[in-house]
């Protein structure tokens, strides 16, 4: 997993396949700027950029799970070396269907497999090497980690992803870059192929020397192609076109997170003739930095492209189960500020929860999980929104609380700005304001505030700057029954598709 940090140095090689117009006849989630467009130009095309319908349905997932499970689990290292012995590797108790029943419990919806981590060991019986499950003494050689992982997500209806490392430090080929990329498109294939619908591939960019003391060359135009061609519903995610990574490994975003960033593009003549479903692209400069998608940032782009960002955490110190850290998993309320800080901020959480040598979430882990999933549900359980006036100088007001993201209230023609104003039957105490935008129209909203009048003048609750899918703000309780929603500044005219007022609960 810190092979994240080589993420910055990889992007120089990076090309992807997110087209204008891709296998589900998307159009809208890229647009290269025309020559001497001017900051207005930009920012009215900024405003139409739109997510892809894969990006969509990751997005609306809001909470995903990695799975770090594998040889390291036994040797209690964070990254193996390669050398590590297969017959280290025995879950007696293992159970996938406990895992992913986990995760539906606690409102998760999605899981990622380290089907390959950075030691080479693999999770599956592959049939281009030994350093995997067939030489352990699980299952007697016959066992299959990543089948009965992808079996349960179908029994219990969650999407399935893998995480295959490019980093591999038991090949060796690995250095021998054309015969590594072969290598590694054979491995991918196996996933890709075997295990049914995958919904997410996952690449971080570590690179390392192979046994040959050669640096490896990625061939990523040609692991997101096979992707697109074998599994095209899947997104491609952090060391790819689909998904960036948030740039911090706390499970916190920004205050301020755009999921339309610019981008350089490799053949713009390419891609402006729209005559391929696979264009390249390389996202520019740092993902650690706080300003990625402002106005600023985006004055000299030469083409914007809907990136949004996935935001990673362990629910424990390590990647791996270590069982010294059994008692330093996250509580329940340290998880419900991350989810305030990942899914509302405009990202989508991806929690790790490392299974145990057993082969089981461990109970600690559990424990917290329900105790999140207690928080979240009374968290929404009263949006005193749903039975208010409701009054707006916009149109279709009614919509911002029928529970459908992909209906909105939106500003009034021309107009950049807005107020939507609320006036509950009586006063309430509240302390959270949930707003979203509907992104199949577009990211929009640049400022906002929440008002309410104290029975003298109109004060400010709370303000931010982004919206995105979702952006969740915690403020100081407030006991009022009128409130305002004011939209000050916006890219065109702003949508709100949902609006909730609520009270923070109590976590235990």
């Amino acid at each position: 997993m810190k092979g994240l940090v080589i993420f910055l140095l990889a992007l120089s090689v990076m090309t992807g396949c997110n087209s204008q117009k891709d296998t589900n006849g998307f159009k809208s989630n890229y647009k290269v700027i025309e020559p001497g467009a001017t900051l207005d130009d930009i920012v009215e095309v900024a405003a139409n950029i739109t997510p892809s319908p894969r990006q969509l349905r990751w997005q609306e997932l809001e909470f995903i799970a990695f799975f770090h499970f594998g040889i390291n689990t036994f040797t209690g290292r964070e990254w193996g070396d390669g050398s590590e012995d297969p017959r280290l590797f025995n879950p007696t108790e293992f159970d996938a269907r406990q895992w992913v029943r986990v995760c539906k419990e606690s409102g998760i919806k999605q899981v990622v497999l380290t089907a390959k981590h950075h030691d080479g060991f693999c999770l599956w019986p592959s049939q281009y090497t030994d350093h995997s499950v067939k030489q352990s003494p699980w299952k007697e050689g016959k066992g299959d980690v990543v089948k009965e992982v992808a079996e349960a997500c179908r029994e219990f209806d969650l999407g399935f992803g893998v995480y295959l490392s490019p980093w591999d430090r038991n090949s060796s080929v690995y250095g021998d870059s054309p015969k590594y990329n072969e290598y590694f498109m054979n491995q991918l294939t196996e996933l890709l192929t075997n295990y049914g619908k995958v919904d997410e591939v996952w690449f971080d960019g570590a690179c390392g020397e192979g046994p040959n003391g050669k640096r490896q060359v990625y061939d990523w135009e040609a692991y997101y192609g096979l992707i697109r061609e074998l599994q095209p519903e899947a997104v491609i995610a952090v060391m790819g076109p689909d998904v960036r990574w948030v740039g911090t490994e706390t499970g916190y975003g920004r205050e301020t997170e755009w999921s339309v960033l610019p981008a350089d593009m490799q053949d713009q003549e390419l891609i402006a003739s729209d005559s391929q479903t696979n264009m390249n692209f390389v996202p520019q400069g740092d993902f650690t930095k706080q300003d990625l998608g402002s106005r600023t940032a985006i004055a000299d782009a030469k083409a914007l492209i809907w990136y949004p960002a996935e935001t990673d955490v362990s629910i424990r110190p390590g990647w791996f189960y270590h069982e010294k850290e059994d008692s330093l998993v996250k509580s329940p309320q340290k998880l419900m500020d991350i989810y305030f800080s990942s899914v509302g901020r405009n990202g989508v959480l991806l929690l790790n929860l490392p299974p145990d040598r057993r082969g089981l979430i461990h109970e600690n882990d559990v424990k917290s999980l329900q105790g999140l999933k207690a928080g979240i549900d009374k968290l929404y359980g009263t949006n005193y929104i749903s039975n208010a006036s409701l009054k707006s100088d916009g149109e279709n007001v009614e919509k911002i609380r029928d529970q459908d993201n992909s209906t909105h209230w939106i500003s009034s023609a021309n107009q950049e700005n807005g107020v939507i104003q609320v006036t509950l039957p009586k006063p309430q105490l509240v302390d959270v304001l949930c707003l979203q935008e509907n992104i199949r129209v577009g990211q929009r909203i640049e400022k906002f505030e929440l008002e309410y009048w104290d029975g003298k003048e109109w004060k400010v609750a709370t303000k931010g700057t982004t919206v995105g899918y979702k952006r969740l703000l915690h403020f100081d309780p407030i006991q009022a029954s009128e409130f305002r929603i004011r939209i000050l500044e916006s890219r065109l005219q702003p949508t709100i598709a949902e609006v909730g007022l609520y009270k923070y609960p109590d976590i235990n």
